[in-house]
């Protein structure tokens, strides 16, 4: 039992998928690992592109003001929801899965 806590405790505040990883299921964790890693890499991309006409505006020397940065947002703010929504199912799967874990009675 003390193992499967430390699994649920590495999933919920670590990466999740380690949980999995820790407790044997190699193939699931690195699933959950990946596709939390692509997710964040989404995001990144998106807060990439999002933020180059700000920080283009203001190397350019132009002043940043508040409506420039909600026009930039603005096409991409489904995206994010999208994404942030995917991301929580990911983290949640994972916890719910080692929750499950601690339900059933070990084998050894």
């Amino acid at each position: 039992m003390k193992r499967v806590v430390i699994a649920l405790l590495l999933n919920a505040f670590i990466l999740p998928g380690a949980g999995q990883i820790y407790l044997g299921s190699k193939i699931k964790g690195v699933v959950l690992v990946m596709a939390v890693n692509l997710l964040l890499l989404a995001a990144l991309f998106f807060m990439m592109k999002i933020s180059a006409p700000v920080i283009a505006a203001h190397l350019g020397g132009t002043p940043v003001t508040a409506q420039q940065v909600l026009e930039a947002i603005q096409p991409y703010s489904m995206w994010a929801k999208l994404l942030l929504s995917a991301l929580l199912a990911v983290w949640g799967f994972g916890l719910v899965d080692l929750i499950s874990a601690l339900r059933t009675p070990p084998n050894d």
